[in-house]
This record gives structure tokens, sequence and C-alpha cells, in this order.
């Protein structure tokens, strides 16, 4: 059986086709029509159909995307995509082509990705992190994605910080009409905001790691504040999950000092008198949303019409 993962961003759109064993046969990509929801309906299902015949067999496919499906409604919701918003995309691009499809959020592509065969590979319950333009999160235990009952299981992210220190305040406000929650603390732009308050300098997030790195005072204390919550921030999904790998992807991953400083910070916040669980950077990188999809379908399930 093949499996073809699609991932649905707002600038393109891209296909992957991977063979039971979870090789790489195809990989295209297509503009995604800025606004227009038909117009990128057609666009995956053209993608879809050309990957069908390039590959000589009818894959199965999943979707990758930043928005999830409602369970009330069936509808997506939250995609940075609006015109995606509030429309039955799943139900409309299965009548389009003819099989069904399953479409998760990009957290828990990224999470499915690494735990199947990246750096999370062999553990029974990973936690793949998002940390770039937003904060997210997707939990895999056994080699599938935890929905849960409201299709929001791993979004830390709009969780508050814990364990507040004096430093922390104020709570910085949020696009989600709270305040304090962790995206605010450890996204890209959290990061910059947190600088340009305690040091009066506006700087891009990768101006200040690479400041950091050069020993300029000022950015050393904003990625040890960044070390810090993040640990803060991740005890409190140890203490929830206990999972054994904490894969983190996304822009801010690439900051290296965090894989040894952070699993140090994060022990006085865990209530164990151990901790096992590893901090690790992505293997896959971009390409494990789209991988991602694909593995929402296991190797024991053929969907009617995947054959």
């Amino acid at each position: 059986m093949l499996r073809f993962g699609i991932d649905l961003g707002g600038t393109k759109i891209e296909i992957i086709a991977l063979s039971a064993d979870g090789r790489q046969l195809l990989r295209r990509r297509a503009a995604t029509p800025q606004g227009d929801y038909d117009a990128t309906l057609a666009t995956v299902a053209s993608l879809v159909r050309e990957t069908d015949a390039a590959t000589g067999q009818r894959g199965a496919v999943g979707i990758c995307t930043p928005g999830a499906l409602s369970p009330v409604t069936g509808l997506l919701r939250n995609s940075n995509s609006t015109c995606l918003n509030g429309r039955p995309i799943k139900a409309d691009l299965e009548r389009r082509l003819g099989r069904e499809i399953r479409i998760a959020n990009d957290a828990n592509c990224f999470a499915l990705s690494e735990a199947v065969d990246g750096a999370g590979s062999g553990a029974d319950i990973v936690f793949g992190v998002i940390l770039g333009t937003g904060v997210g999160g997707g939990i895999v235990v056994r080699g599938r994605v935890l929905d849960g009952a409201n299709a929001i299981a791993g979004e830390w992210g709009h969780n508050p910080l814990p364990f507040c220190h004096r430093s922390d305040e104020p709570p910085p406000a949020c696009y989600c009409g709270r305040h304090g929650c962790i995206e605010t603390y450890l996204s890209g732009p959290g990061m910059a905001a947190d600088h340009l308050r305690t040091s009066g300098e506006s700087r891009m997030p990768e101006q200040v790691v690479a400041g950091a790195e050069a020993g300029e005072p000022a950015c050393v204390a904003t990625v040890e504040r960044y070390q810090e919550r993040l640990a803060r921030a991740l005890a409190q999904v140890i203490n929830v999950i206990d999972p054994q790998v904490i894969v983190l992807g996304g822009g801010l991953s690439n900051i290296g000092s965090l894989y040894e400083a952070v699993p140090r910070l994060w022990r006085p916040y865990v209530f164990s008198d151990h901790v096992a669980t590893r901090l690790v950077r992505n293997l896959h990188g971009d390409s494990s949303g789209v991988r991602g999809a694909a593995w929402l379908w296991s190797p024991d399930e053929v969907p009617g019409g995947a054959r």
C-alpha cells in the first residue's frame, strides 16, 4: 500500500509518496492559491491524481494543515489559510478524490513523523514540539496520534506558563484573548519581545541567538531566560503524560544549547526523583509535516480504493 502525505501550507502545497516501508518514491509541490477555497481543493486533487498516475497506485491520503477539524461540525478551524476555516474540507476532498482521507494539524504530523521513523523512533510515548512563529505540540502513543475528546490533545502553547517567576511578569497578551500563554514566551516573536522588553534592543530571534553565541550579555540573558521557561513548560508536560522522548522542531529548535540546558533545568519541576525523558532535535526537519501526514495511515490499514 502506498501512502500519500500532503502538507497544505499557506504558500505551498507539497505531496510525498511513501512505500510501505517508508521509502520516499515521489515528491512534488505547487503554489497555494491565495484566498481561494475551491482552487485550493482543485490543486490538492490535481497533485493526488498526478501522484496516482506516476506511481501506478491509488494511494491512501493524509493531509497536514495548521488547522484542525472540529469534532462537532467537521469543519476546519484555526488555520492560517483563513479561506479554509469553517469549510468541510475533508468531506469536499473525499468527494473529489473518491476515497477516504485523514487530516491532522501540523504539530500532530510533526510528532507522528518523528515517532515513527525519526528522532523518537522506538519510544512508546513521544511529545513533539514546534517552536516557531507559534508554539504547538502533538502526542503520539505507540505509533498513533492522540487526538483527544476535543481534538486538542498536545495544544500546550495556550496553557499558562507554569511555576511563574517575577521575571515573567507582566504576563504578555496572547492573540487567543488570554495572557501569559506559553506561546507568548516561547515563540520566536515571544523571544524577540522579551529581549526588547529587558534590553531595549529590537532584534530578530536569530539575531538574539547569534548575539548569545558571541557572548553579548543581553542576548545571553535572553537565551538563558528562554531555556529556563522552556524547561518549566516541558516539566509540566512530563508530569502529565511522562513521555520517553520530547522532540523539538521549528526554527528555535536549532538553538543547540537547549538540549543540554533544558533537561538540567527541568529537574526541580518534575515530580520524580529521576527524569528519564530525553530531549532531542528532530531528524526530518521541514519534511516532518508531509511525512507525518502520510503516516496517518498505519501499515495495516487499507482504505477503500487505496489498493
